[in-house]
């Protein structure tokens, strides 16, 4: 199996595929100033010790929250208000979501990341309208994709001339409210395009609290190594001070107090799984 080498560039000396991980790391979605910069300030300083590359995510509106009751979000102006506040305070990248083509470009102005939610990877006219921005572009596969058929989602991009892509793991249905990581589909998809594991959503459970999605937050851990030990290029993490108070996917958010160990358990792990990478049976 032949790994991709196309780097997905994201800033100068922010680069997804080199010899050093990136870690996207935030709340879940953009609550107030006040805590994506108390986030922000720490996750940055936790991230830079252990040796990742730090981009700041928070999601400017949950357009796919499982009931209409739930909180979307403070509105998309004074949401890219507050993240364009957090990446100038902290000097950092930025991603978020976007989930209609006409965002991708006022979206683009502000953030350095835009991210294609699972449910949408296959949506044409949201990949192109992004891939023409220039910014770099990453994709998560949907729970309902085969690995290998992710390649299309990145070519869509690619056919804007636009290389900066990358693809997110975050599990595939079985049956209902449960998702399940098949490893082997890491190094698939690496073939394509840099990839990360998306921690967080790997261990959701979509609509499993009735009106909310629940999570297994305990095997964050354990999905976190495994996926480490492969080789990838990068990290995906939702954190929060009080993760029982937060307004979105608070069952699933690694709480913040716990950030600092956890990043040095996965910066083990996965040079760990760079130092064997290459081995091979055959």
């Amino acid at each position: 199996m032949i790994r991709n080498t196309s780097p997905m560039k994201i800033r100068e000396g922010v680069v997804l595929g080199s010899d050093k991980p990136v870690l996207f790391a935030g709340p879940c979605a953009v609550e107030s100033f006040d805590i994506c910069l108390e986030i922000g300030t720490k996750v940055k300083e936790w991230a830079t010790a252990h040796g990742f590359s730090y981009v700041f995510k928070a999601s400017f509106d949950k357009a796919n929250r499982t009931s209409s009751g739930s909180f979307r979000s403070i509105g998309m102006d004074k949401s890219l208000e507050v993240l364009q506040r957090v990446g100038q305070a902290l000097d950092v990248p930025l991603v978020t979501d976007i989930h209609e083509s006409y965002q991708a470009a006022e979206v683009a102005e502000v953030v350095d990341v835009l991210q294609i939610p699972a449910f949408l990877c296959r949506q044409t006219d949201l990949l192109l309208a992004a891939g023409n921005t220039g910014k770099a572009v990453k994709i998560k596969r949907g729970q309902f994709m085969a690995p290998e058929d992710m390649q299309y989602a990145v070519k869509k991009v690619r056919s804007t001339g636009n290389e900066n892509v990358c693809l997110t793991e975050r599990g595939f249905s079985l049956g209902y409210h449960n998702l399940v990581v098949d490893m082997r589909g890491l190094p698939i998809m690496r073939q394509f395009a840099p990839v990360v594991f998306d921690i967080t959503h790997s261990v959701q459970q979509p609509g499993g609290q009735g009106g909310s999605s629940g999570g297994q937050r305990e095997f964050a851990p354990i999905l976190a190594r495994a996926a480490a030990a492969t080789g990838i290029d990068g990290f995906f993490i939702e954190t929060h001070p009080e993760p029982a108070k937060a307004l979105s996917d608070g069952p699933n958010l690694i709480p913040l107090h716990r950030m600092a160990d956890f990043l040095e358990m996965l910066k083990e792990a996965w040079e760990l799984g760079r130092k064997y990478q290459e081995f091979k049976v055959e």
